[in-house]
């Protein structure tokens, strides 16, 4: 199948891309700007252009039997001084998305994939609240509601997921990493109380292909993995790299992982198992979170040591 993957220079993108030339799929992945060398994606045909502005036309899409749109942002892209945050998920996320998937149905684009977020498929009272949970809601229902006998729609809707790549998400867990193995003695030894689901992002590539190829049409899946609370992914940090000490729970907030990061409110457990009947739809690996962390830890070891 001729694929392309919006956002497939990106963490979750690139792992998709991957996924599926391995399994024998034509990809192409868009991106803003040029692929840096050592990009996992490096040797893929390009597509430039941005979804938010947008610069993307139907010309471009004709051609492709499928789209993976892996380029939703979070509150980790928002722009410290845009302080407009209403307009900023407008553009990114409940008009931003829709709006592409429409796109691709007039440019005969057979298949649409939308990688999505939990929060509002597990606890939906969180959209009432937060303007990105909301918004992220607006643009999984915007874009399923595109969904006919032409335009094959589904969203994966997957929790906080454990993998990198080179470049920004690798430096995003460096001082993490740095911390697990005992050498930042200014950062406390404990993890916030509460927890939730972790996908490694192995697993979301595996279902995001099942979703390609099998995904019912309309459908919004939450996928996910192992249920941790923070104190256990906190240690499983620290024993892939080393640290050799136990961390203990305390009702504050760490610098590692803030109030503002933890969407449900410190203290609180966004736990879930997910359809066992869709999770072999998909085909995707669970019990995988170990792995990862592992692997997260060693590639950001690797890209330290580089620099």
């Amino acid at each position: 199948m001729k694929i392309l993957v919006i956002g497939g220079t990106g963490m979750i993108g690139a792992h998709a891309a991957l996924e599926l030339r391995e399994h024998g799929d034509d990809v192409t992945v868009a991106g803003r700007g040029p692929l840096p060398d050592d990009s996992l994606v490096a040797d893929f045909p390009l597509l430039t252009g941005d979804y938010t502005v947008p610069t993307f036309t139907r010309e471009q899409l004709a051609g492709f039997e499928a789209i993976v749109f892996a380029a939703g942002q979070d509150p980790r892209h928002k722009p410290r001084e845009d302080d407009d945050e209403l307009k900023f998920w407008e553009t990114t996320q409940s008009v931003g998305v829709p709006r592409f998937a429409q796109l691709a149905k007039d440019a005969g684009v057979g298949r649409f994939v939308q990688v999505g977020s939990y929060y509002h498929q597990v606890c939906p009272d969180i959209a009432e609240t937060n303007p990105y949970v909301a918004a992220r809601q607006a643009a999984d229902e915007g874009a399923r509601a595109l969904a006919d006998e032409s335009f094959n729609v589904c969203t994966l809707n997957p929790p906080s997921i454990l993998g990198v790549v080179p470049g920004a998400s690798t430096r995003r867990y460096r001082k993490m990493v740095s911390w697990a193995a005992g050498n930042e003695p200014q950062i406390p030894d404990f993890a916030p109380p509460g927890g939730t689901n972790y996908l490694s992002a192995r697993s979301l590539a595996q279902a995001i292909r099942g979703a390609v190829h099998h995904g019912e049409s309309g459908k919004a899946y939450l996928i996910g993995d192992e249920n941790l609370t923070y104190q256990r992914f906190f240690q499983m940090m620290v024993d892939a790299a080393g640290g050799s000490r136990q961390i203990a729970v305390k009702d504050e907030s760490h610098l590692l992982l803030s109030d503002a990061a933890i969407v449900q409110g410190r203290g609180n457990t966004l736990a879930y198992e997910p359809d066992a009947d869709e999770t072999r739809l998909l085909g995707y690996d669970r019990n995988d979170c170990t792995r990862a962390v592992e692997a997260l830890v060693e590639a950001v070891v690797a890209a330290t040591t580089r620099n």
